[in-house]
């Protein structure tokens, strides 16, 4: 970098801050303190020389990648491009406004973000999977930079990160902690004691170097020394919120507030002259691109109809089979490879499995980080612990990241273990993510199908598997687009529809032949995908037979039953009776714990010999007798 160069970057400074200032007035509201406090670390590093970057190409696969984990500090984040040349003052003045890139938190309709942020504590997760990607599978130089606030370090997901990090020995991995004392309602934790930032954060096995944070002389060696190391660097920087305007800085009460006209005045003559023509050069990288590995043709589904296989071990064969047909797929776990399948292909593709401890959060963020460079992650856990990392699942749709999760040991079905382990909330999770697609399949043939489905299918996906293993009933040609479902059996006489999922397909199953040998008829459908649910025929079924029965291994709430529910809300008249687990679960065997909560054949058929005649209350007895 030249001196003149260098001479530049206070000036440059002054010009960010200016737009910080006059962007967040001009809409009213947003965090030009929170923006201020880093300005002078930012610019150091998008126009000090050490970030190498293709302006005119946001999506280079080799440019240094930089994540505002302190996503409120976005007036900051979208000066820096402004002051690139890339985005106008016009458009900076359209911040927070309706259709604006410019939103109040970054996010991908915005091209130079690499990640929608601004819940607190997912940045630095989200650069790990990038730092990953660079290291492990892209084999590229570039460098992740995550710039991170104080109060945000009270996240235990951090600490998650930065395990994992130091874990993957991790050099391109740069984090800047901008320790500005001041959160939103007082005193960070540590306040300005960045020695303690950085004893905490070296105990993990970091390199940490603290750093007054509006020194440019101190920033830029630091930026030198972190791109030399060996290992994950921090660099810790004691900054004062709402540097340069005197009646801001280190001001309680300024949090998310933006100046009114009177204020902005006051602290535009304070900031002195500003060159609005100034812009920073930002050097390219190497124009280096990652391998493509060759494709190579899948292997077929191949199951004996009738044998015994756990759904969670079909995934795992499914994975193994199609990664020579698409390369683009790794594989995250969070220690229980062993039980979700994923030690299968963990076993023949190590290089594209990554072990992710017991850190669901991290999982979760290294993801979405994977998935932004251009992988397809699958990620699997219990369907339980999935709710440990709802938020970074949630916030991944943000991103628009194409992800598939996978959540074995789901309901009441996994026994012994108890109501610990068991998924009973998980669809519901799921289904509530606007455009999320949630599939259950009840054999090893449609899990290897809806495991392939995923692969094409844009966004979060979830797929619930079984501990147990099941029956596989269908043919292995047999298809199962998204959207759909499986009519097993139906009559002209069908007296009510049987709608399962999972488990209670084979229960519904042995229900509908104990039904028939009373002389009664049922519909059964196997509700394989259960958002987007397949409202066509399950309205057709709803006319056909006057009644549906939904049976589930979840909870009412947000389950299939309510998906179905729904779907069926225009017929009328229509009776919906929806078994589910409806008290709290307890340990015991499978089998006797789907009949005491009332999703059993046995329960089934009860529910059907109510809804034929309400007075028939002795079939089952009659049948046990005999």
């Amino acid at each position: 970098m030249t001196p003149s160069q260098i001479e530049q970057l206070p000036a440059l400074a002054r010009l960010i801050r200016y737009h910080c200032l006059t962007m967040t007035t001009w809409a009213g509201s947003g965090h030009p303190t929170s923006s201020l406090s880093a300005a002078d670390l930012m610019t150091a590093l998008l126009f000090g020389g050490t970030f190498r970057y293709d302006l005119d190409n946001p999506g280079h696969p080799n440019n240094d990648r930089l994540i505002f984990s302190k996503g409120h500090a976005s007036p900051l984040f979208y000066a820096l491009w402004a002051a690139t040349g890339r985005i106008t003052e016009e458009e900076l003045n359209t911040y927070r406004q309706f259709g604006s890139r410019l939103q109040g938190h970054p996010t991908s309709a915005f091209p130079y973000a690499d990640a929608a942020t601004g819940s607190l504590g997912q940045g630095l997760g989200i650069g790990l999977g990038m730092a990953i990607n660079a290291r492990r599978l892209d084999r590229l130089p570039y460098r992740t930079y995550v710039l991170l606030g104080d109060s945000e370090m009270a996240e235990g997901s951090q600490w998650e990160s930065i395990q994992l990090a130091a874990y993957n020995k991790l050099d391109n991995l740069i984090g800047i902690l901008d320790v500005n004392r001041l959160g939103q309602r007082g005193e960070t934790m540590l306040g300005h004691d960045i020695a303690a930032h950085a004893r905490r954060i070296e105990a993990f096995g970091w390199e940490t170097i603290q750093i007054d944070g509006h020194d440019f002389p101190q920033i830029l060696d630091a930026f030198d020394r972190a791109a030399r190391a060996d290992r994950p660097v921090m660099i810790v920087a004691r900054t004062v919120k709402g540097k340069g305007i005197s009646f801001l800085e280190d001001a309680d009460g300024w949090h998310g507030k933006a100046l009114d006209e009177k204020q902005l005045e006051a602290a535009l003559g304070e900031l002195g002259p500003v060159d609005r023509n100034l812009t920073g050069a930002v050097p390219p990288p190497e124009d280096l691109r990652p391998a493509t590995p060759d494709a190579a043709e899948a292997g077929p589904v191949a199951y004996e109809q009738g044998r015994m296989v756990a759904t969670r071990a079909a995934y795992g064969n499914a994975l193994r089979r199609l990664h020579p047909q698409h390369p683009q797929v790794v594989a995250l776990d969070g220690e229980v490879s062993n039980s979700t399948g994923t030690a299968t292909f963990a076993k023949a593709d190590p290089q594209d499995f990554f072990e992710m401890f017991i850190a669901e959060q991290n999982m979760v963020e290294v993801a979405t980080g994977l998935a932004l460079r251009g992988k397809h992650p699958f990620v699997s856990t219990f369907a339980a612990f999935f709710s440990r990392a709802f938020d970074q699942i949630r916030m991944s749709q943000y991103s628009h990241a194409s992800i598939t999760f996978v959540g074995s040991h789901a309901g009441v079905s996994i026994g012994e273990d108890g109501p610990s382990q068991m998924g009973l909330e998980d669809i519901a999770m799921f289904r509530a993510i606007l455009h999320a697609t949630v599939l259950h399949p009840c054999d090893a043939v449609s899990t290897e199908k809806l495991t392939e489905a995923a692969l094409g299918r844009a966004g979060i996906v979830y797929l619930r598997t079984l501990r147990q293993a099941t029956p596989v009933i269908y043919g292995n040609d047999e298809v199962f687009p998204i959207g759909g479902c499986k009519i097993l059996r139906q009559s002209e006489d069908d007296i009510a529809t049987i709608v399962a999922a999972g488990a209670t397909v084979h229960e519904a199953l042995t229900a509908y032949a104990g039904l028939r040998e009373a002389g009664l008829f049922v519909r059964v459908i196997d509700a394989y995908s259960i958002k987007p649910i397949d409202a066509a025929t399950l309205r057709t079924a709803a006319e056909a037979t006057g009644a549906l029965i939904t049976v589930e291994d979840h909870y009412p709430a947000g389950g299939l039953g309510e998906a179905v529910l729904a779907a069926v809300a225009p017929i009328r008249p229509v009776i919906v009776s929806v078994l589910a687990i409806r008290q709290i679960p307890m340990s015991g065997a499978g089998d006797h714990l789907r009949d005491f909560f009332g999703i059993s054949a046995r329960a089934i058929m009860r529910e059907v010999e109510n809804l034929a005649d309400p007075s028939r209350t002795d079939l089952w007895k009659n049948r046990e007798a005999g």
